[in-house]
């Protein structure tokens, strides 16, 4: 037993160099990634001088959730409450202005370094029992750098409980195409249905997409004012892709694996210091699953499942 313990006191921990926790830099050839301890949120990824998620200052924490990993619920849960075994749960109301539980329980959590390296990171955070959600479960985010220095990652939610725990993985990145200007940049989404939202963006039905909501043949940013949910994917060779592309033919592409059906398109006129941002957003069920059961899964005692997701860069005038 040393002296200090003795004496009841601890030797003080490192202070946080950011509101966002430590800061984890991968780099690989011209590609850099910061990941935060706080949410294991992808801070920025760059190829070269070229960024291609929006980002934010070291005195700030993410700006609209940009860049925060969701679990274990992504999006909304109406009223926060839903039904468990016949009996009602209340989540916290974490959106008052929709009076709904946003984003999960661990947007505002540290998580801890399970491994590290020049170009990859892995963090961990567990979700403990409580009000509303009953289950211990853990959810390890990694990232990586890859050979072609595209970025790729992984979320895994491993269930500690005794029961089966529900649950819904999500990101919430921001794209951009360095500095061209947000509203000349065109998006494509591969996606054929739309999930209809009431006016507090709960889901009550589903269309084939149209007008503002089919990104299939690309829309310019400036034509975009959408906050929706798409479903019906197109996989091509078991990934996903929607591209944010820039009249030079440089582009920034989300891809998703198939265990991700769901993709979330919100163009905001709020980011700081910008006059749109585009977030483009991998789920694996959309908003409400708790209550709707759409793409909600239960995961047995003992056993874990992952989703996958990356973002890719193409220069200008690549292949012309």
């Amino acid at each position: 037993m040393t002296a200090s313990s003795e004496q009841g006191t601890t030797a003080p921990s490192a202070a946080r160099p950011c509101p966002t926790g430590r800061q984890y830099e991968l780099r690989r050839g011209d590609a850099v990634a910061v990941v935060t301890e706080l949410a294991a949120g992808l801070r920025s990824f760059t190829r070269g001088e070229v960024l291609l998620t929006e980002t934010y200052g070291d005195d700030e924490i993410a700006p609209g959730g940009a860049g925060i990993t969701l679990a274990p619920w992504a999006n909304r849960v109406e009223d926060g409450q839903w039904i468990l075994d016949g009996r009602k749960q209340q989540l916290d109301i974490t959106e008052v202005s929709r009076n709904n539980a946003s984003h999960g329980l661990l947007r505002n959590t540290g998580y801890a370094l399970v491994g590290e390296s020049r170009h990859a990171v892995a963090l961990e955070a567990a979700v403990f029992p409580q009000h509303g959600y009953p289950f211990l479960v853990r959810h390890r985010v990694e990232y990586q750098l890859s050979g072609d220095l595209g970025l790729h990652v992984r979320q895994t939610l491993t269930n500690d409980s005794a029961s089966a725990a529900p649950f819904v993985l999500g990101a919430h990145p921001y794209l951009r195409v360095g500095d061209a200007p947000v509203e000349e940049l065109q998006l494509t989404v591969a996606a054929d249905t739309r999930l209809v939202t009431d006016e507090r963006l709960i889901p009550r039905s589903s269309a084939p997409v149209d007008g503002d909501t089919d990104f299939r043949s690309g829309r310019h940013v400036a034509d975009i004012a959408v906050d929706v949910a798409l479903t019906d994917l197109q996989y091509e060779d078991g990934k996903a892709r929607h591209t944010l592309a820039a009249a030079d033919g440089s582009a920034v592409s989300l891809w998703q694996d198939e265990a991700c059906r769901y993709v979330h398109v919100y163009v905001s006129t709020l980011y700081p210091g910008r006059t749109r941002a585009v977030a483009v957003e991998p789920m694996t069920g959309p908003a409400n699953a708790f209550n709707s059961g759409d793409g909600l899964r239960w995961l047995p005692p003992g056993e874990s499942f992952s989703m996958e997701w990356g973002i890719d860069y193409t220069p200008g005038g690549a292949g012309r």
